[in-house]
């Protein structure tokens, strides 16, 4: 288990042993941290992850509070639930997005256009130093969605999109509990994109290949960890 998903149990074991109740506003940052003998970096990282599936509510100059808690609130967290408890599933759309992933990058470095391409330079470089984690998942999927599109199959990349989109909470997730994720992510998309750009069709299916490979990877590692 992550630091950051000790940090989250910490904060849901108060919710359910009555120290913090729905509405209540948490204590101070570097007061909490310090009670839970966590780093300010591990608590911001579960109050992200918390807030996600609305069980915080992060109120800017105000403070972090814990929601009512409502059934009708948290629906959109039994998301989380399912995908995570649901492993098979999950796994299969990954498994699926293995085998296509890699397949239409390399039409995509035989058909896409050299402005497409350098296009997809220009969005990597449109993140911040340092995105969210729905910033940088948000990129993720554009980035992908226009090498479908420079595959030049629409097919494809219609079945592409439709697997990446029953992806998209996992590597979320990922992107929240996993340290370094934001770096290695970048670094990857960009030998996908520097491959793209030299026409090296082998070398861009193998960077995708890799690319999908590595969240596959991580929730096969994290599933393990939860049973």
């Amino acid at each position: 288990m992550s630091v950051t998903d000790d940090a989250i149990e910490a904060i849901k074991q108060m919710i359910v042993d009555g120290e913090l109740k729905p509405g209540e506003r948490l204590p101070r940052e570097p007061d909490l941290a310090e009670r839970l003998g966590l780093s300010r970096n591990s608590l911001r990282e579960a109050v992200r992850a918390l807030s996600l599936i609305h069980v915080l509510d992060v109120r800017r100059g105000d403070g972090t509070y814990v929601t009512s808690l409502e059934p009708s609130l948290l629906m959109d967290a039994m998301g989380f639930v399912v995908d995570f408890h649901r492993d098979d599933t999950v796994l299969q759309f990954l498994e699926a997005r293995r085998v296509v992933e890699p397949v239409v990058t390399e039409m995509a470095a035989i058909r896409m256009s050299t402005e497409d391409i350098d296009g997809l330079a220009v969005l990597l470089d449109s993140l911040d130093e340092a995105p969210t984690v729905e910033q940088l998942v948000d990129n993720d999927l554009e980035f992908h969605r226009r090498i479908a599109a420079g595959s030049g199959n629409a097919v494809l990349a219609s079945l592409l999109e439709s697997v990446s989109g029953r992806t998209y909470r996992a590597r979320t997730w990922r992107g929240i509990t996993q340290e370094g994720v934001v770096a290695r992510t970048l670094a990857e998309h960009r030998a996908i994109q520097q491959a793209l750009a030299a026409r090296q069709v082998d070398v861009a299916r193998s960077a995708a290949t890799m690319h999908v490979a590595g969240v596959e990877q991580w929730l096969r590692q994290t599933l393990v960890e939860r049973t």
